[in-house]
């Protein structure tokens, strides 16, 4: 059948003006084509270049982000040519191929581009690449740029790149390519857009939307198209609508990567019975799909995301507002077809603080799957050419893991498994499980969980709180499936899905199967080699809490049924902020963790710190990374490096509460480091000490003994001993601990942390004496507590002569009336001190 001529497609879309221009950038090499949305640019250009004299006998070939916007795209071109998809027009996307030998034009998706350049580094028949809604940013669309890139240096000077997009910025890829940059005109139609009042948040966002449909239904005819983070939020809202009657008359259908293709075309298309219809839609339908019959576009400024966690190697899901170029995309759905009408949920002052665009994916994603994909291509990462080069942290993770899953040698080049494992269509982790299964069965159950955790999960509802995050209920759920032909356990559209990518695996592993030893996989065995490094252990004490071989803390929902399962294999899991929780996972023994995982088991002796007995003890345990085996105890050596333990120990409580300090000692130190700023003398406070731990007690700890040693020893001999000989005698010298009175008597010299010293003793021995004694050559005075017979103090004072010139003769008028028998002269300056309380 002869190509429709330029002249039959139609000549209204903006895109037709900007056709000269970009013929002629690509007749010289590169383009980047701006077009606004509704413009024309995804299914008409690839129609009005398929006559070129550079394409002669050549394909096109145009990557689409989405499945749904592939199908879609190539059935609208198929329908310009007058014909069935296949022929001129065709596409392929996971478990779909309607090409021909006929076939000029073909849609695909990123990753089936990868494919099929790892298969045929020079594109054998394939003129131009057209990387459609760029600025989507994927990672498959940066590697395959990267890639085409490389194949134009090496290869292929002749092939041409055409990168298209509504919002994207053109300057970093037009100086990349290198390439000319190309602008369409605007809309055809004007949209008008109407900012609500209030902000509305992510968990509120059904409502505002729900508001705002019933302004939009009032004020357009045409079709609505609401925009919703999630599944989740798009069934909350179609619950909301249809109690509210709202909508009554209007077909109600939601649209997610959940759904089937059926479901999905069924919202795409039009209606067959010409109702007004309110389409939820998350941004799956965003870009590329024009959506015949809607005039308004409701928008909630949400969307769902998956994000990795480079610090815990997890992904989580997370609900972020949009940013406007994502806004401008999605206003853009209600202008196609003819004036619009854009409502969001959201006021102007937010809007002007959104982000300008979407954060391309490489910048945070899992790289696994592209250094798997470099090391295949032959190349390293820093040799490609990138719009946003991968960041170094995630590629050492990725590479890291690589080498873990036996993909990678350690210089980085791919092993045979590698390349084994590259072909599959699947992440590299769940490639890893399909080929090193090893038998048929092992293949099936293989097949099975690698297709499990490739597509949603079957289970919902009642199912699956009943199940919780037993992988096996999903497994027993399939099989019933099969058996049967129907399922009251799960979703059937989700489990014939699931069945679809179980036979394709099963597929591509066939005839690699090699010998039993009559032993077979577990799920949790088949689970430990996607996952070596989410094995979880039971945390002692609590059957919910788990600690990952990575050292991350993880839970189960309260009522999961794996409750108490020593040990798990995590297939999905939140990663949290501070516990992730846990959504899939499979029990695994420990006899199957030592037998999968043997060379990566260490055997150590282990420091540690024991709260039992308050010390430093030593270890022998199995350990996998933060996960403990076994373990058994062992004796301290003379070479243990306990101080850093004990030191942490510090850090945490203090060093006062680790130790019992002698207070004094520390007292009478830092008063000679006052007297004697140049003395030498350590700083012996709390900080002091802490900070230079190493030097006063590093020597003592080389005995084999942690603190019990210490504490047997007494820190005031260790406190002393690093004194030394010499400054020890001048503080015994200057700042005695006792003293002897001038009645003779030796009494104690207390020295507290604060304050001068204190002198106690009981009056009578001071008799005679003018002023009070001194220390430290008369530099340090003491304050005396005068007793009485009793042991009571009558004075405290620093000051012996004014007390004896005035308050004296008052305690001597008392003290003559309770102890009579006792000496109270009445001048004390001048009588003798003496140790007998009472008269002679």
């Amino acid at each position: 059948m002869p190509l429709p001529s330029a002249s039959a497609l139609p000549d209204t879309l903006p895109v037709v003006d900007c056709m000269p221009a970009l013929r002629a950038a690509l007749s010289r090499g590169h383009a980047v084509l701006v077009a606004e949305p509704g413009s024309g640019k995804t299914t008409l250009v690839p129609l009005l270049l398929l006559d070129e004299d550079w394409l002669v006998g050549q394909r096109i070939v145009i990557l689409e982000p989405r499945r749904p916007a592939a199908r879609m795209a190539a059935a609208r071109m198929a329908r310009l040519c007058n014909e069935s998809i296949g022929q001129t027009v065709g596409y392929q996307v996971r478990f779909e191929r309607r090409l021909s030998s006929a076939t000029r034009i073909e849609v695909v998706t990123e990753g089936l581009l990868v494919r099929r350049l790892q298969a045929d580094p020079e594109l054998s028949n394939v003129g131009l690449v057209i990387f459609d809604e760029f600025h989507e940013r994927n990672l498959q669309g940066d590697l395959s740029l990267a890639l085409c890139l490389d194949v134009v240096r090496s290869l292929r000077q002749d092939l041409r790149l055409l990168v298209m997009s509504a919002t994207l910025d053109p300057e970093p890829i037009s100086r990349l390519l290198p390439a000319e940059v190309i602008g369409a005109p605007g809309r055809t139609h004007p949209i008008a857009v109407c900012h609500d009042g209030t902000d509305a948040q992510a968990i509120d966002a059904p409502a505002a939307c729900v508001r705002l449909t019933e302004q939009a239904l009032n004020e357009t005819t045409g079709d609505v198209l609401v925009f919703l983070p999630g599944r989740h939020e798009i069934e909350r809202y179609l619950a909301a609508l249809a109690v509210s009657g709202l909508a009554q008359g209007c077909e109600q259908l939601p649209l997610h990567g959940q759904l089937d293709r059926k479901a999905q075309d069924v919202a795409l298309g039009r209606s067959a019975a010409k109702t007004r219809r309110v389409i939820a839609a998350t941004d799956i339908a965003e870009t590329s799909v024009t959506i015949e019959g809607v005039s308004a576009v409701v928008d909630s400024g949400f969307a769902r995301r998956p994000r990795f966690v480079g610090a815990t190697g997890l992904t989580r899901l997370e609900t972020q507002r949009i940013s406007r170029a994502s806004a401008d995309q999605r206003a853009g759905r209600a202008g196609r077809l003819g004036p619009g009408r854009a409502y969001r949920a959201w006021t102007p002052a937010r809007h002007s603080r959104l982000p300008v665009a979407n954060q391309p994916e490489i910048a945070s994603a899992d790289l696994a799957p592209l250094v798997l994909e470099i090391a295949a291509w032959g190349a390293r990462v820093d040799e490609l050419q990138w719009v946003t080069r991968p960041p170094q942290v995630g590629l050492r993770r990725a590479s890291d893991l690589l080498r873990e899953l036996g993909a990678l040698r350690e210089d980085g080049r791919i092993t045979p498994q590698g390349r084994r494992m590259v072909r599959l269509p699947t992440h590299p982790r769940l490639a890893h499980l399909l080929v090193r299964a090893s038998c048929e069965a092992d293949q099936s159950l293989a097949a099975d969980i690698a297709a499990l955790l490739s597509e949603r999960d079957p289970l919902s509802g009642d199912s699956r709180r009943h199940a919780g995050a037993d992988i096996e209920a999903r497994l027993d759920a399939l099989a019933h499936f099969r058996r049967a032909g129907r399922s009251t356990e799960g979703d059937p559209a989700a489990l014939r899905q699931i069945g679809r990518s179980a036979a394709q695996f099963r597929r591509l592993v066939a005839g690699e199967s090699g010998r039993n030893d009559g032993s077979y996989l577990t799920p949790g065995a088949a689970l430990l080699l996607a996952y070596p490094d989410r094995i979880a252990q039971r945390s002692p004490g609590d059957g919910r809490r788990y600690l990952l071989r990575t050292g991350r803390a993880a839970r189960l929902a309260a009522s999961d049924p794996l409750l108490g399962t020593a040990y798990l294999v995590v297939a999905s899991i939140d990663a949290g902020d501070r516990e992730g929780l846990i959504h899939l996972a499979a029990p695994v023994s420990a006899d199957e963790i030592e037998a999968h995982l043997a060379a990566q088991i260490e055997n150590l002796r282990e420091l540690r710190w024991d709260l039992a007995v308050d010390d430093v003890v030593a270890r022998r345990v199995r350990r996998l990374g933060a996960i403990v085996l076994q373990e058994r105890e062992a004796p301290l050596r003379p070479d243990d490096d306990v101080l850093p333990l004990i030191v942490e120990r510090i850090g945490s409580l203090g060093i006062d509460r680790v130790f019992e300090l002698p207070l004094e000692l520390l007292s009478r130190v830092a008063r000679m480091r006052r007297l004697e700023p140049a003395g030498g003398w350590p700083d012996y406070s709390l900080q002091g000490l802490t900070a230079g731990i190493d030097d006063w007690l590093g020597p003592w700890l080389s005995h084999g003994g942690g603190l019990r040693a210490v504490r047997k020893t007494g820190v005031a001999p260790i406190l002393s001993n690093h004194l030394g000989r010499e400054r020890l005698q001048r503080l015994d010298a200057a700042l005695p601990t006792q003293i002897t009175t001038p009645a003779g008597t030796r009494r104690r010299v207390s020295y507290p942390p604060d304050g001068d010293p204190v002198l106690a003793l009981p009056m009578q021995e001071l008799f005679g004496e003018r002023a009070g004694p001194r220390l430290a050559g008369g530099r340090v005075s003491l304050v005396l507590h005068l007793l009485s017979p009793a042991g009571r103090p009558l004075q405290i004072t620093s000051d012996l002569a004014a007390f004896w010139a005035g308050a004296y003769a008052d305690v001597k008028k008392e003290m003559r009336g309770r102890y009579p028998k006792h000496h109270w002269p009445d001048d004390p300056a001048r009588a003798a001190a003496t140790r007998s309380l009472k008269r002679r």
